[in-house]
């Protein structure tokens, strides 16, 4: 057997002026050309785990450290970051953070250089790690012009450019679309070539997982379970016990019974044939029925684009001929792949941006006409990142902000604040520092503090980025609870399980252009064209696809299936 690239044997680690321990009776080894993946809720430990395998912990951040971490058979302790780095490359859950060359070939020559690596062999490692995760053609774009996928691939690029033994990727896809999540694992099989080489990456999708060989489960620091990847992943109540998604065709099969569960869309359509299941037509046809009586609930247009164009500094065009119309009421998804223009369009409906041809229209009136203080009483925004909009020091302040800007009343201030915060579960935390809050939490007070303003519209953009399940169906049930009280929701996302649960509505954005758009259940049945923007459905709904009956969610085809008897309805598409 071969010895251990990395080796941990009964770590503990304590942050300074913390009680409860971080990380509680680790103990794991990872061998050349394995992967392994840890997974957990937030707060699980697992950012903390990654930060042990480079010596971030404990030379960088201070605390108790009991145990042993070692690599290539050296102790973390003894060895600086610097020597570590040599053998050891880490990607950061906050990749911005990484980032602070002037050009994105620069960026991925940073790290070979400090190594001291010849001119022509930096010059070689920028082409392959650019190349890998599809940024060659980019090598001259300042890395603050890209898209936030974008830059996430330049930050996996300069720690690959570095040749590391061990690659620790700290949510490595958070920020990627469908394909873009599998491209950036597929560096798995690349490393697997290597007989010196291995991977372990902290990742929320677990989709993106079957490709491990192991999964450790984390939950306060502790060890849950560690074990071969089908096995964990087929321990469905327990992955939602702990917030974290469980795969939608294990699910579906776990809730009918069926053991050992299929992992994949492909083998759950053959289990499926195999029992002989069916689809009850007339439970489907209520779907379908329900699907039309919301469609013809829509109301009035209350944003349109015509012939919408956007032009940035230096000429790139990043929307061309866009035709849109949103109706007030909906919940409509906005998705496409990195760089594709899906923020550009929609700060479009607020006023952030404004057409370089064509209009957008806001209640009637083009948004060139009324201003970004007079949009921004209609459509909220909440960004990406709400660390970008977050700034006052208590969680009261940052809520009150717009309305004292507009003058209200003391009164009517306190009034809307209070409510603001009941619709998103933070009251009793007015005085609080917003950024003593986890991600999760810092969201909601960017929400509470677009809610406050009572617009019509809220734009939600990427609202379930960096948050884990549990967070992430937090975040998308506040936002269908507003849409039931009257709001109209517009989303970005990358999450298409979001997507099919969540929304009316998809908009599909392809190279600054309108792909296609329509009811949630027509646009995520067509996967070839949806393929085409790098865009891939959730699980369960490329299982139903093949079943020729179109389930949005796990509870939908549980509710059409016919157990028990052999059917001869079902229609494969494999």
């Amino acid at each position: 057997m071969s010895t251990p690239l990395l080796a941990i044997n009964g770590l503990r680690y304590t942050y300074r002026g913390q009680k409860r321990s971080a990380l509680e009776g680790i103990t794991l080894d990872v061998s050349p050309g394995e992967f392994v993946a840890i997974i957990g809720p937030s707060l699980a430990g697992k950012s903390t785990l990654a930060a042990c395998v480079n010596g971030l912990v404990p030379h960088f951040f201070k605390g108790s450290f009991q145990g042993d971490v070692r690599v290539l058979g050296r102790n973390t302790r003894e060895c600086s970051v610097a020597q570590l780095s040599e053998d050891v490359g880490l990607v950061f859950q906050d990749f911005e953070a990484q980032l602070f060359s002037t050009s994105v070939e620069l960026e991925a020559a940073f790290g070979p250089e400090n190594l001291g690596v010849a001119h022509d062999e930096i010059g070689r490692r920028i082409a392959d790690s650019l190349g890998l995760v599809g940024l060659e053609g980019l090598r001259r774009r300042a890395p603050t012009t890209l898209s936030g996928g974008q830059k996430q691939k330049l930050a996996i690029a300069s720690v690959l450019a570095m040749k590391p033994r061990l690659l620790v990727m700290d949510e490595p896809t958070t920020d990627l679309d469908p394909a873009s999540k599998s491209g950036v694992l597929e560096i798995a099989d690349k490393l697997r070539a290597r007989p010196d080489a291995a991977l372990m990456v902290v990742e929320h999708e677990t989709e993106e997982l079957l490709r491990a060989d192991r999964i450790l489960l984390l939950q306060e620091g502790k060890p849950i379970r560690c074990g071969p990847t089908a096995d964990v992943l087929r321990e469905v109540e327990l992955l939602k016990k702990l917030g974290v998604m469980p795969l939608g065709v294990t699910s579906y099969f776990s809730a009918l019974g069926a053991t050992p569960a299929p992992l994949t869309p492909e083998d759950g359509v053959r289990e499926f044939q195999a029992r002989g299941w069916g689809i009850a037509e007339d439970k489907y046809a209520s779907l379908l029925a329900a699907d039309q009586a919301r469609a013809r609930s829509s109301a009035d247009v209350v944003i349109r684009c015509t012939g919408l164009e956007h032009a940035y500094a230096g000429g790139f065009k990043a929307l061309q001929g866009v035709d849109l119309e949103i109706r007030r009421g909906e919940m409509v998804a906005v998705v496409g792949q990195n760089g594709s223009g899906k923020t550009t369009l929609v700060k479009h409906f607020n006023g952030l941006l404004m057409p370089t041809a064509g209009n957008v229209d806001v209640d009637g009136a083009p948004t060139v006409k009324q201003g970004i203080f007079n949009l921004g009483r209609k459509v909220g925004y909440v960004f990406q990142n709400p660390d970008h909009q977050i700034f006052c020091q208590t969680v009261f302040d940052e809520v009150a902000y717009t309305l004292r800007l507009r003058k209200l009343g003391e009164a009517e201030i306190r009034a809307r604040v209070q409510e603001a915060l009941a619709a998103v579960n933070l009251s009793g935390l007015e005085q609080e520092d917003p950024f003593t809050l986890t991600k999760g939490g810092r969201q909601r007070v960017a929400v509470a503090s677009v809610l406050a303003a009572k617009p019509d519209v809220i734009i939600l953009d990427e609202p379930t980025t960096g948050l884990d399940y549990a967070e992430q169906r937090g975040m998308m049930d506040l936002a269908r609870q507003l849409n039931r009280a009257g709001s109209t929701i517009i989303f970005v996302t990358h999450h298409m399980w979001v997507v099919a649960e969540y929304s009316d509505r998809v908009v599909v954005v392809k190279d600054g252009r309108i792909l296609m758009q329509g009811p949630t259940r027509e646009v995520l049945a067509c996967e070839n064209e949806l393929a085409s923007a790098n865009l891939r459905p959730p699980q369960i709904v490329r299982l139903s696809n093949r079943l020729g009956r179109m389930a949005l969610t796990v509870d939908e085809l549980v509710a059409c299936t016919v157990v028990g008897q052999r059917h001869d309805g079902v229609v494969s598409r494999e």
